[in-house]
Parts: structure tokens; C-alpha cells; sequence
């Protein structure tokens, strides 16, 4: 397993504007080619946390499209979350794009109900690790920050994890101290990307996306800044701590089924 180079995209966004959010990211993104693996967006990067149905996708919607593109170009893995409609459902719906245009998705678990969106969206069901480039990829939204349950790294089953957010200034002191402490709870690495800037609602968003190493450390922390930053996971660096201090053989042992 090579090491991996992440991209960590923190920006404003343009309230319930699709076509201009994916327009700004383009220009931000595009000195990316050739220079890292993984760029990773904020949660509901083309439209804001909003909980109307506008700007959602259907099916493969332009959003969706705009990533596939993106992710061709740049040759990378994509990762960023939209508002999608399927069956009158709306999901908050993360998409894992591959460079020749295949997709996974995982649908937000854990709905924000202090915003009501537990009455706007559908919950998810199932928990997604990716694979890419060797590398074994959780995939979580905001609020599944807060249930270390769910994020359980199970067998080590996972390298890295992605918390794509859309996380308010208030609790910033929280969004940082979880990042850490899901890093160091499952030895693996952890990702957060939050959005800057002030939506339709009045919430402001300080930013402090950060790249955390399995020992809690900070490699990236990106603070209040319009940026994009990279840095470069080790897999030996991870795989040499997991030998000496084994810590996920002594976990206890269940399933989510039985909980």
C-alpha cells in the first residue's frame, strides 16, 4: 500500500446555487492535477445545508455529472455530498467518485434534528468502506461525528475515515475534539471538511477542517481559512503504530445488527 496524498477543500458556498458552487470549486481545483489523490468537498457543497427540495438531484443529476468530470480530469478520488431525490425521498447523499466516473454512495445515518432535518431527509442504513488505491475509506456526514458506534473501525476495518460536514462556529470546539478522539479511538486516519462563511439561515461556520494521524496529531488544520491544502498519509507510519500498540485486539466484540 503506496502513501496517499489528500486534498482538503475549505470554502464558503453559494445558498441553494448549484451550478455556481460547482463553478467556484472548478476554478479552485483546478491546479490539483497531478498533485494529490483524494479531494475531499464540504457536506451539501453545491446548495448549503439547505431542507428544501431545491437544487436536489435526480438520478445523475448535473452535480453529480460536474463530479465525474472533475474527477476524470484531476485523476482522483472525489468525495463530497449532495441533496438527492430518489422515490420522493430526499437523501443527504455522499458520493465517493472514482477517476473513470464509477461511484459509491453512502446516505447520512444520523439526521440533525436541532435543524429539523430528521423530518426533511431519510436516514441511512448501512455503513460504507471504500477501497482505493489500497487504501480501505470510511465514509460519514457531520452528525455521525458524534456516535462513535457507528464509526467504529470493526477489525480494522478501515484506513482512513471522511467526515464531510456543514458543522455551525458554536461547536467547533466539539467538531475538533471528536475528529481527534475518533482518530485515536480506531487507529486510523481521520479527515474533516467544514465550510466557512455565514448560509441563508444566519449560521456561521468557522472552518477548521483537519487532517488527524492515528495518534490524534494534526497534520493539517486548515482554522477559519478559504483554502485548499494537501498532505500525504503513510501507510508504513500507520501500519508500524498498529503492530506496537494493538489496541483494536483488545475492543469488545459486536455487530450493529444486535445493538
Amino acid at each position: 500500500m503506496a502513501n496517499l496524498r489528500v486534498s482538503l477543500v475549505q470554502t464558503d458556498l453559494i445558498w441553494e446555487d448549484s451550478a455556481a458552487n460547482c463553478a467556484q470549486l472548478e476554478e479552485k481545483l483546478a491546479g490539483l492535477a497531478g498533485e494529490t489523490d483524494v479531494i475531499v468537498l464540504p457536506e451539501m457543497f453545491a446548495t448549503g445545508f439547505s431542507m428544501s427540495e431545491t437544487g436536489a438531484e435526480i438520478g445523475r443529476g448535473p452535480a453529480l455529472q460536474w463530479m465525474q468530470l472533475q474527477a476524470n480530469r484531476l485523476g482522483v478520488l472525489l468525495v463530497g455530498s449532495l441533496k438527492v431525490k430518489h422515490q420522493n425521498s430526499l437523501y443527504n447523499r455522499l458520493y465517493a467518485v472514482q477517476p473513470d466516473g464509477t461511484y459509491q454512495v453512502y446516505d447520512k445515518r444520523h439526521l440533525f434534528r436541532m435543524a429539523d432535518e430528521h423530518t426533511h431527509y431519510q436516514a441511512g442504513e448501512k455503513q460504507v468502506v471504500i477501497s482505493y488505491l489500497g487504501w480501505n475509506i470510511a465514509l460519514f456526514i457531520c452528525y455521525d461525528l458524534r456516535f462513535p458506534v457507528w464509526s467504529r473501525n470493526v477489525g480494522s476495518a478501515y484506513d482512513a475515515a471522511i467526515y464531510v460536514a456543514n458543522w455551525p462556529a458554536p461547536r467547533a470546539t466539539a467538531w475538533r475534539t471528536l475528529l481527534q478522539a475518533r482518530a485515536i479511538e480506531n487507529l486510523s486516519y481521520v479527515i474533516g471538511v467544514n465550510r466557512i462563511g455565514t448560509d441563508a439561515n444566519g449560521l456561521t461556520y468557522a472552518g477548521d477542517s483537519l487532517l488527524v494521524d492515528f495518534k490524534g496529531g494534526l497534520l493539517l488544520d486548515l482554522a477559519s481559512h478559504d483554502q485548499i491544502a494537501t498532505t500525504e498519509l503513510s501507510a508504513a507510519e500507520l501500519a508500524e503504530f498498529r503492530a506496537k500498540f494493538p489496541a483494536h485486539l483488545d475492543a469488545d466484540s459486536f455487530s450493529l445488527s444486535s445493538l
